[in-house]
């Protein structure tokens, strides 16, 4: 069970070393950390308390928290999709949070939704199962931003490169192919 005050600590850092804070009023932040220790709790890794989560990783990958739309999102509006990061201005009271257009592309929301309806309507924590699962229908792409060399493996590159702020178009897919060489058998006459 991951705890309220290990949530927090880990966002802190992650606001700290990107330049940003955690939304200034304490009970919504509190709120919001608690929607994430659920998610992690019930699906096994941190996904957005914000957005509704599919319980498959490589479904989910773009909104595990802090998600591929919150630098975009800071950027623009001075906090991200759930108000979880906030901009020094917005930390101060000098801008307001309202709320805002959801980035995360329709298809990727349809999934989420589609798997959701597939499960009971009672929600279960995350248990790893140890009997095969089924396979899921997503290509997974080898991508490498080519401004900084970060490397992923997941179906679209991200919104913004974790490590530079690269945007996605500088994402560039590496596509390996092999050819397997077979002997020549010659024929004797």
């Amino acid at each position: 069970m991951i705890l309220l005050k290990e949530a927090r600590q880990r966002a802190e850092n992650d606001a700290r070393m990107h330049g940003y804070y955690l939304h200034p009023d304490p009970e919504f932040l509190r709120n919001l950390l608690e929607g994430l220790t659920r998610n992690e709790d019930r699906y096994g890794y941190p996904s957005c308390p914000c957005r509704l989560a599919s319980g498959k990783f490589e479904f989910d990958r773009d909104i595990l928290c802090p998600c591929d739309y919150r630098d975009a999102d800071l950027e623009e509006f001075g906090f991200c999709y759930c108000a979880l990061y906030v901009r020094k201005d917005v930390h101060e009271g000098k801008t307001s949070i309202v709320p805002i257009p959801e980035r995360r592309p329709m298809k990727k929301q349809t999934r989420a939704y589609a798997k959701v309806v597939e499960t009971t309507t009672e929600m279960q924590p995350h248990v790893p199962s140890t009997e095969s699962q089924q396979p899921s229908n997503i290509e997974m792409k080898m991508w490498y931003c080519r401004q900084c060399g970060y490397m992923c493996f997941r179906e679209d590159p991200p919104h913004v490169c974790p490590i530079c702020k690269a945007k996605a178009e500088i994402f560039a897919e590496i596509i390996i192919t092999t050819q397997v060489l077979t002997p020549i058998r010659q024929v004797k006459e």
